[in-house]
């Protein structure tokens, strides 16, 4: 293939169940003689080593594993290639060790968990008699330049040959292939850093051997087979004459280098050895004149680019394409004689066009996010010549208005703010983000520094209600006269009305309910009718929060002692909980980010992007339909890339613990069976409403058994994140000034932490827990909750209150365990986690506990320890009456 005369070794890759779709279903059906049939395939086509994987999260991945291998011994024409057993988990590869012919090689090993379990796992590869492909991935993450693919590479060399005897010749080195021509910078070497890390590993460390996954490189190209194809071939061509000697690839589908259309194969070495600044615009501009052989010539409609450069501009923007935008504002600069002029003029153009069709419901939230992607790249064009201009006294572009906007204190999540950041630069705002976790004086300095002419607060937690409180009362202490947004999930136009207005008189606080309100918000706050709009914001604010205290006070409720006369009882007389495998708490870490995508909940991820509908439904709407489409497309695109390159790391930890309700609400944790050591009490608050006949007022205690009946119940307790990694592709992103990518990403990273969620708690079900064995609900009927039990989070509205995750965390000891850690306001970070309870009583079931009384929040202040204050502080948002005043009258208590 090369001409070079090297041997290469080709391991197949279409036994393994992450990478073959045909496979997986195979296995997953039992179907094994045709699965077979596959690797016979593999063999016949030139495999020299089958790869074998069986991680998917539905299967019994060890029994699959040891079933295909025992087949695999029994097939003459495929027991004479060498085995890969591929699995992430030790385990699987394990038993895969115990039943395989001949010398097997392990994949893999790695010393992301440190030292003393690489080399516990490399003894034992040892002692097996087999290979190891050792990945250059640390404790820090995945090798991605040169230099660190070396360094990690050398580390465990010496660590493998001079401490353990491990004999260089079983070392296989995968430097890791990432891809290549995605369109971001930061990429563009990974080719390069390959083959350059390759030459210096077979220099370095003699006798071991270099390997790769090669279907990684293409990945931007799937769908076009022959540019994939050929990028393959180039990059084997370079890495194999730099000494690479094995690669997993599918042995069906490789190339002749020689044999290589040549104009194809100029376009992908430009590529893949980063040749050339506009290496990947030129692939994929010519990329479809390839596909399928090049016999069809499946050319976009250009006829766009023949109408005026300010039409084109504005066509560019309306349809988020980046393709000519250098080259369409050249001509517009040069035109116009300003860069200024460009930004004013067809730039500032074509974003009003969008504005206006996005105001009108003919684009939507992806669509502005792409189109503010084109126009950062044209300003980013622009910049140097208007620092030029700056430098020589020329005038600055005047912005329409400039914002302030931060997370605050204590709060991690920003994708709603990033939105709306986006749609308010979209409308000629210049928006100042001081990012996640400000503190309220750092935001109001940076709004005397920059002369903010707007502030805008983002929270997702209860806490940050109060925190944006404070921070209107500073601002009305301080002097300031600006308006202040507030916004966020847990935000509302009535606790704005009620909580955060009456501290800020100076200026005007105004609920945004979501980013397509934004700019109208704030053009009505900063244009000739201020005056007119904010006295309309301040009557509708005092209608609401008059109503407020009218509907509070109306509503019948139960004191707290009536509330728990009518708790919620089962029936425990007979009751037999289910016992759990073990007591205490285990950890999963860099768990198959693939296992976990079929149990995404798509609908949540459209509502991110304010379009709503359920899936897959939203995808035909007639409103949102084409672009929620788009929209998905793309993100099953970047999904597929984030599993494949492992853009995040995903963890978890849950557990079990012996566990009986008490009189007053609370859960008593027990440190073993015996139940004589409480080793922790976890909390509960119960509703008060008024309940119509045989309604019961329900806590989350009632779900345990009393502590009075004697029966031996358990409580379970989790968290999980698919976060770890985020904050750097986000930032990736960012600096590419692709806006629209860094929230994608941002968003698909919470995804994959509820599907986490969802994924782990089907295995506790059926097998950690083990109270429902036989379920077997595919993962879309998951989303619809009809198994048992219930998982509920601090936080949300079984249980208010957030604090309680210091609780679950140091059962679990989930920061050590998973990387997840706490904020003072107990706001997990990174924002893509998800913690709560396992409850596994038949009859349990999720519930608001909704507002709560006086007596209530005194009984809890005592059973926490806290002052009453404090208690009212963290409960603020289910307070049903005012702290220190008559709910009726209003008047000081």
């Amino acid at each position: 293939m090369t001409g070079t005369g090297q041997q290469f070794i080709i391991v197949g890759e279409r036994t393994n169940v992450t990478g073959s779709a045909k496979f997986r279903k195979l296995i997953e059906a039992g179907d094994y003689d045709a699965a077979l049939s596959v690797a016979r395939e593999q063999v016949e086509s030139g495999a020299n080593v089958l790869d074998v994987n069986m991680d998917e999260g539905l299967l019994d991945s060890e029994k699959a594993m040891t079933t295909f291998l025992h087949l695999i011994a029994s097939e003459p024409d495929i027991s004479r290639v060498p085995v890969m057993i591929d699995s992430s988990k030790w385990t699987v590869i394990e038993a895969g060790l115990k039943c395989v012919q001949g010398k097997p090689i392990v994949n893999s090993i790695s010393l992301k968990e440190g030292e003393e379990a690489f080399l516990d796992h490399a003894k034992k590869v040892m002692r097996y008699g087999a290979a190891a492909v050792v990945m250059a991935f640390d404790e820090v993450g995945q090798a991605d330049t040169e230099e660190r693919k070396v360094s990690i590479c050398r580390r465990a060399f010496k660590l493998l040959t001079e401490k353990i005897g491990f004999s260089p010749e079983d070392i296989i080195f995968d430097p890791n292939v990432f891809a290549v021509g995605t369109g971001i910078d930061d990429h563009n070497n990974y080719g390069v850093d390959f083959i350059e890390a390759t030459r210096r590993i077979r220099r370095e460390m003699p006798h071991c051997h270099v390997s790769g996954g090669v279907s990684n490189l293409s990945f931007s190209f799937r769908g076009n087979e022959p540019v994939r194809q050929a990028m393959h071939t180039v990059f084997l061509y370079h890495a194999i004459k730099a000494g690479m000697d094995m690669g997993i690839v599918n042995a069906g589908q490789l190339g002749v280098y020689d044999d290589l259309n040549p104009e194809l194969r100029e376009l992908a070495e430009d590529v893949v050895l980063n040749r050339r600044a506009d290496a990947t615009d030129r692939l994929l501009e010519a990329a479809d004149r390839f596909k399928g052989g090049g016999s069809k010539k499946a050319a976009p409609d250009l006829t766009w680019r023949e109408r005026s450069v300010a039409e084109r501009l504005k066509h560019a923007l309306i349809h988020g394409i980046t393709d000519y935008i250098d080259a369409d504002t050249e001509e517009a600069r040069a035109s116009l004689g300003r860069p200024m002029h460009v930004i004013e003029g067809p730039l500032m153009g074509g974003m009003n066009a969008v504005g206006d069709l996005f105001g009108a419901g003919k684009m939507f939230l992806p669509q502005v996010v792409k189109s503010a992607r084109v126009m950062k790249k044209a300003v980013a064009y622009l910049m140097p010549f208007m620092e030029e201009e700056k430098a020589a006294g020329g005038e600055e572009a005047q912005a329409a208005g400039r914002i302030i906007m931060a997370t605050v204190k204590g709060d991690v999540h920003d994708i709603g703010k990033n939105i709306v950041g986006v749609v308010l630069q979209c409308n000629n705002y210049e928006v100042i983000d001081l990012g996640v976790m400000v503190p309220p004086q750092q935001i109001l300095d940076a709004a005397r520094e920059h002369k903010a002419d707007v502030i805008g607060l983002s929270g997702l937690i209860t806490p940050s209600l109060d925190e944006m409180v404070f921070v209107a009362s500073e601002m009305e202490r301080q002097g300031f006269e600006v308006p202040l947004l507030i916004g966020g999930a847990t935000t509302s136009q009535v606790h704005t009305a009620v909580k955060i207005a009456p501290n800020y008189a100076r200026g005007q606080a105004v609920y945004v309910t979501d980013a397509s309100r934004a700019v109208g918000v704030v053009s009505s706050l900063l244009g000739g009718e201020r005056d007119t709009y904010i006295g309309q914001i301040r009557e509708t604010y005092t209608k609401v929060a008059l109503a407020h205290e009218r509907g509070r006070a109306a509503k019948m409720r139960r004191t707290l002692a009536q509330s728990r006369a009518n708790r919620f009882d089962p029936g425990w007389h007979g009751y037999v909980p289910p016992k759990p495998s073990f007591i205490g708490a285990r950890a999963l870490e860099n768990y198959d980010l693939a296992t976990l995508v079929p149990y995404i909940d798509w609908t949540p991820f459209f509502s991110a992007w304010e379009m709503k509908g359920t899936y897959p439904g939203i995808l035909t709407d007639n409103k949102y339909g084409d672009a929620a489409s788009s929209l998905y497309r793309d993100a099953r695109a970047m999904l597929t890339q984030i599993v494949e390159e492992r853009w995040f790391r995903a963890n978890a930890v849950y557990g079990f613990w012996p566990a009986n309700s008490l009189e007053d609400d609370d859960i008593a944790i027990y440190a073993d069976d015996s139940r004589t050591e409480t080793i922790a009490t976890l909390r509960s608050l119960r509703q008060q409403i008024a309940r119509d006949s045989g309604r019961a007022n329900i806590a989350l205690s009632d779900f345990i058994a009393p502590e009075a009946t004697n029966i031996a119940d358990y409580v379970g307790g989790f968290a999980v994140t698919a976060g770890i990694g985020e904050d750097v592709i986000a930032e990736r992103f960012s600096r590419a000034n692709d806006d629209y990518s860094r929230i994608l990403v941002k968003a698909l990273a919470d995804r994959l932490a509820e599907a986490f969620a969802e994924h782990l708690h089907a295995r506790v079900r059926r097998e950690f827990w083990g109270y429902a064995a036989d379920e077997a609900l595919a993962p879309h009927e998951l989303l619809a909750e009809t198994y048992r039990g219930i998982r509920p989070a601090p936080g949300y509205p079984a249980q208010p209150d957030h604090t309680e995750k210091t609780t679950l965390f140091d059962l679990l000891d989930a920061t050590r365990a998973t990387g997840i850690a706490l904020t003072e306001s107990y706001a997990m970070t990174p924002p893509a986690s998800v913690s709560g309870l396992y409850f596994s009583h038949p009859d349990s079931y999720y519930f608001g506990v909704g507002k709560i009384e006086r007596d209530q929040v005194e009984d809890y202040a005592r059973r926490k320890g806290w002052s009453v204050a404090e208690a009212e502080r963290w409960l603020a948002p289910i307070l049903n009456y005012e702290p220190g005043r008559n709910a009726l009258t209003g008047e000081a208590a």
